[in-house]
């Protein structure tokens, strides 16, 4: 088992350039994939779910050639893949599954879907659900509901010259996006009725912006309706750059905000399409000093020559930042006063249960931790943190990056590191950099018996 030893440090100074969001990197490698034309694209972030990606897109026939480290060629496939059978393998990447599912259905090929153990523990049947309103042939191949999954060639076609679905939005943002994504494929107008709150609002925004930049416009009304137009196909246009991932921005700018800063990250800024850059809105509510330009945020103490418990606590609905307000947990370990972090049911069907997770590694430093259905109260320990605290990450890459803050106030061991590869493989070595103990000490990685 491996783990990493973290120092206690005292300040944390500098600036990190971002690696590609995630969130877009996929997104634009299927829509790229699905278009007429060549997609030069730029800043691709390097990970395992853009690998899963990149590796199911050439086992369907699409051509892609990497020009440099970041950097790759797709010649989309006009609307369809040409490979009409294949076992696809897609790790723990949700970006990927998800989106991949609903397009696949409409391709009327043969294709089976399988993923890691915990991948076949997150629920797909809202999804499923949907898209077998379409005429969609899809098996459960182990549990009803969910992976893995075969499809097959759709039994029967609707006949209508509209498309109508519905679908719940409150258990993944990640099953419309999929959605959105599948529809402009058939060519007929498509309309998608959500009923409930759709969680997750920004992620959609951000699914809709990368459909706009391949051609394809959607109608919306409020967040229960959406509307495509038919006739509408994805269109390369030619060269896109990704941007820095804001979910990863957070752990840096929570770390300005707890240890004095400044901490400034480059490649996200305050017109980025992503909706975890309002982290920083949430930091500024917990007393933290953010600025903010065009490509890059800020975080730093609004107190010179205080750390840490100068921060206040805060009362949030977190439904618009799902994935940095984990960071919000940790950095509530050193803010004043009791944070309650609301409408987070989501964490549960990630990568792991991350309610449980985060409850039960927040009391191993000392926190005191109310967990309910869809929220977590959070009272940090009177006389600091517990130090040398061993922190289980669950195979989570999130849970690793989340808990590294922990080390502005006690030296801590972060077991099993290299699951950030998932998302961010250099993390640690970005993070060390920003780090400043009295006396600098590199983190080191060791095995120890299981």
């Amino acid at each position: 088992m491996k783990w990493l030893d973290l120092p206690f440090v005292k300040t944390a100074r500098g600036m990190v350039q971002l690696p590609g969001s995630k969130s877009i990197s996929n997104r634009i490698l299927l829509l790229a994939a699905l278009a007429e034309g060549t997609t030069q694209v730029h800043d691709l972030l390097a990970s395992d779910d853009t690998a899963r990606m990149l590796d199911a897109l050439t086992k369907l026939g699409i051509s892609i050639t990497q020009i440099d480290k970041n950097d790759y060629s797709i010649i989309g496939g006009n609307g369809t893949f040409p490979v009409k059978q294949a076992d696809l393998f897609l790790g723990n990447a949700g970006t990927a599954f998800r989106p991949l599912v609903a397009v696949l259905s409409l391709m009327h090929g043969h294709y089976r879907l399988s993923g890691v153990s915990r991948m076949h523990e997150r629920p797909i049947a809202d999804l499923v659900d949907a898209l077998r309103q379409l005429g969609a042939n899809i098996i459960y191949l182990a549990n009803s509901g969910f992976p893995p999954l075969e499809i097959k060639p759709m039994d029967s076609f609707i006949e209508s010259n509209t498309y109508f679905v519905t679908m719940k939005g409150n258990v993944s943002s990640q099953f419309l996006t999929g959605l959105l994504m599948a529809l402009p494929l058939s060519e007929k107008k498509s309309i998608i009725q959500v009923s409930g709150t759709l969680i997750s609002q920004p992620y959609i925004e951000l699914t809709l912006a990368q459909m706009q930049r391949f051609g394809v416009n959607v109608e919306r009304t409020d967040w229960q309706q959406f509307s495509i137009p038919a006739h509408q196909g994805y269109r390369s246009p030619g060269h896109i750059t990704i941007e820095g991932d804001a979910s990863s921005a957070s752990y840096f700018l929570a770390a300005g905000a707890i240890g004095r800063g400044p901490v400034r990250v480059q490649g996200v800024g305050r017109d980025s399409a992503q909706g975890d850059v309002r982290f920083a809105a949430a930091l500024e509510m917990m007393g933290a000093k953010i600025a903010m330009g065009e490509n890059w945020i800020e975080a730093s103490n609004a107190e010179t020559g205080h750390t840490g418990k100068f921060l206040q606590a805060i009362d949030l609905d977190c439904n618009h930042i799902p994935d940095a307000a984990m960071t919000l947990a940790v950095t509530a370990l050193f803010a004043e006063g009791a944070t309650t972090l609301r409408n987070i049911a989501s964490w549960r069907l990630k990568e792991t249960d991350r309610l449980t997770a985060m409850s039960t590694e927040l009391r191993k430093l000392g926190a005191t931790v109310e967990e309910g259905a869809d929220y977590l109260r959070i009272i940090p320990p009177v006389n600091g943190l517990i130090p040398h605290a061993a922190i289980d990450t669950y195979d989570d890459h999130r849970m690793a990056m989340c808990f590294s803050l922990a080390s502005l106030g006690a030296p801590i061991r972060i077991n099993d590191p290299d699951c950030v590869t998932k998302t961010f493989p250099h993390y640690f070595e970005k993070f060390s950099q920003i780090t400043h103990p009295e006396n600098k000490i590199n983190p080191t990685k060791s095995s120890i018996p299981i």
